[in-house]
């Protein structure tokens, strides 16, 4: 069935246990698995007499950087606790939907596996969901841990 899956993850504790599932799965399945983590791309906006320089730019993103790769860290002690065949993968992407989908062409994955946090109404409206954007946009097959 799968052969390499990715499991994108954002640090919560529900997409900790789908990372959680994602590796039984692929346990289960004789896969290997590719933990993701985006960091999406600082979006700036400048104010009469507010600037950030450059040094406080590369802080910030050093600071994402070192976060996403403890949390691709965690997984990566689940699946060898699994004894499943792990990889890691942290990026800079325009959008975590965009990164996940890229990661998962560039890593050549057979599915995406995420979890869903299920928000409805307006917090939905206002946050958006990354997993309804991958799963709008990825032509390869997801699953949707909830």
């Amino acid at each position: 069935m799968f052969k390499h899956i990715l499991i994108s993850t954002d640090g919560s504790s529900l997409g900790n246990k789908a990372a959680k599932a994602g590796i039984e799965l692929a346990h289960a399945l004789g896969a290997k698995v590719t933990a993701y983590y985006a960091i999406e791309r600082l979006q700036l906006i400048y104010d009469e007499g507010y600037m950030m320089d450059q040094k406080t730019i590369d802080g910030l993103e050093e600071n994402a950087r070192s976060a996403g790769q403890k949390r691709v860290d965690a997984i990566g002690k689940m699946a060898k606790a699994a004894r499943v065949p792990f990889t890691s993968v942290v990026t800079q992407a325009s959008t975590a939907y965009e990164g996940i989908i890229d990661a998962a062409k560039k890593q050549k994955c057979d599915v995406i596996f995420m979890a869903s946090h299920g928000r409805r109404g307006l917090s939905k409206l206002m946050m958006g969901s990354v997993t309804q954007k991958v799963l709008a946009h990825s032509k390869l097959p997801v699953v949707v841990y909830r």
